[in-house]
């Protein structure tokens, strides 16, 4: 079976975990796995990427007005 190019990041990261994580992260997925076929996901309230932009650019802002930079 090929994998995708999101399927091999997913495996490779997974496969870094330390054995306990990769087992609660496994159950995890068995969970979401069991319950999908049944659950409608309502992607209405999703960000585009331009909301992403903007958030990141208010949240730049934020930061420099709240933390001047300092000069020596």
């Amino acid at each position: 079976m090929q994998l995708s190019a999101s399927e091999e990041v997913l495996v490779d990261a997974f496969r870094q975990l330390p054995p306990a994580a990769a087992e609660e992260l496994g159950a995890l997925v068995r969970r979401l796995a069991a319950i999908a076929p049944k659950t409608a996901i309502d992607w209405s309230e999703s960000w585009s990427d331009a909301d992403f932009e903007e958030y990141t650019a208010a949240s730049l802002r934020s930061i420099e007005t709240e933390e001047p930079e300092k000069s020596d």
